[in-house]
């Protein structure tokens, strides 16, 4: 048997095809022409004969055992050899495509390593009347296929009981080992990019409800449309695949960290004793503000007031055309005013932020570095806060991580050294 090309490779079907050339021998007596040989034929060792001897002369009635629709060349002419020896050994070689049925066992998929068997023998003929003998498989030399790598052709010749006796057959079994490449770039890499993208989740501010939960949600529709669409050409088996487990794990990461802000949001809204600065500052803005008003009314000949923070007019005295005027002029916030040359009084100032660069800051935010956050409060601007960080969400930007990196670990070293290969290790019997 000599294969031209291999393929499709159905797993839904699972069944595959291919094309190749189909030859058997085999020794007929009666065929023999080398004593009848003429001195001008002595010389002549074989003869290739038209396809229409092939009604005159007896044949193997070979068929396939596992095949489901192989089917013989005919264009331009039945695509058939005949060929007769002078000492009555017959050559018969036919171009076939040939599908057939291949079981497959798809834990492992898409890492897995299938066997596919072709098995053909007599219909008819018992083992007693007709044997079959391997020769050799032979492959066309840069044969490629599109799903797998065609790692080996191990041979069989065994005798299988059917119900009128005991039929010889052949068997080979072609041993595939699945490319992964297809599926790193359609499915594994952007689950991966997904789990990744819900942790941003945890550097946002805690009080941003609506962006954390629309983030989380897009993540788990999008992984669900991607454990669906991966299984659209397997079969409907009754077991997870390889590929199930990895989409279920990001699934699952995805879903605790939509979970980790439900327990943020908990201990930040049901409250916990935990310092919330934009809270706090709008407290001191209400008691700054009434204190204003009381002091504005009780004592009048006070020579210095505090000025409001968010906009603040001063009271300036001027004669025009010899009477005088009274009109309010506006200032910059955080100043004092007064009725006295000296209208406003700035406030004392805030301690000046020292300067860090942008990689620093970046590796700042990324570990949420409290000592940092805490000089970032003191040096902001009045009226600005730092967001304040839940330390479930510090915790968690260590533990998703390194969890997420140790099960990964764990799957790829568990499916591709110790999984088993399901392939066959045939020998010539």
């Amino acid at each position: 048997m000599l294969i031209r090309s291999m393929g499709p490779i159905s797993e839904l079907d699972m069944e595959y095809s291919m094309d190749c050339y189909f030859r058997q021998k085999w020794k007929d007596e009666r065929l023999r022409f080398r004593r009848f040989a003429t001195e001008t034929m002595k010389e002549v060792s074989n003869i290739s004969l038209s396809i229409k001897m092939l009604d005159k002369i007896w044949k193997p009635d070979t068929y396939f055992f596992n095949g489901k629709g192989s089917y013989l060349h005919t264009i331009t002419q039945p695509n058939k050899l005949l060929r007769i020896s002078d000492n009555g050994d017959v050559l018969y070689s036919m171009r076939l495509t040939i599908k057939a049925k291949c079981p497959m066992k798809l834990e492992s998929f898409p890492m897995d390593r299938q066997s596919c068997p072709l098995m053909f023998g007599s219909y008819a003929y018992s083992e007693e009347q007709i044997r079959f003998e391997w020769e050799n498989v032979d492959l066309v030399a840069g044969m490629v296929l599109s799903q797998y790598d065609l790692i080996a052709t191990p041979i069989y010749n065994i005798s299988h009981k059917i119900n009128n006796g005991r039929h010889s057959m052949l068997v080979v079994y072609f041993n595939l080992h699945r490319h992964m490449g297809y599926f790193l770039i359609q499915v594994y890499v952007p689950c991966v990019l997904l789990v990744v993208l819900s942790w941003v989740s945890f550097w946002i501010n805690r009080e941003a409800t609506a962006d954390r939960v629309g983030l989380g949600m897009t993540t788990v529709l999008t992984l669900s449309t991607f454990g669906s669409d991966t299984r659209t050409d397997l079969p409907k088996v009754p077991y997870p695949t390889a590929l199930d487990w990895f989409v279920i794990m990001c699934f699952a990461f995805v879903m605790l960290t939509l979970l980790e802000y439900a327990g943020v949001h908990y201990f930040t809204k049901v409250g916990s004793g935990e310092y919330f600065p934009g809270q706090e500052d709008a407290g001191r803005e209400g008691e700054r503000d009434a204190n204003y008003a009381e002091e504005e009314d009780t004592d009048e000949d006070d020579s210095v007031r505090e000025c409001p923070e968010r906009f603040v007019w001063t009271e300036v005295s001027s004669q025009v055309d010899g009477y005088p005027k009274t009109f309010e002029v506006p200032i910059g916030p955080g100043y004092r005013y007064a009725r006295s040359p000296t209208q406003c009084i700035p406030p004392p100032p805030r301690p000046a932020r020292r300067r860090v660069p942008r990689c620093l800051q970046f590796m700042y935010c990324l570990m949420g570095n409290k000592r940092y956050r805490d000089e970032m409060r003191r040096s902001a601007p009045p009226g600005r806060t730092v967001n304040s960080v839940s330390i479930i969400d510090r915790c968690s930007r260590i533990l998703f991580p390194l969890s997420f990196i140790v099960l990964n670990l764990i799957y790829w070293v568990g499916y591709t050294r110790f999984a088993k290969d399901g392939w066959q290790r045939g020998r010539r019997l």
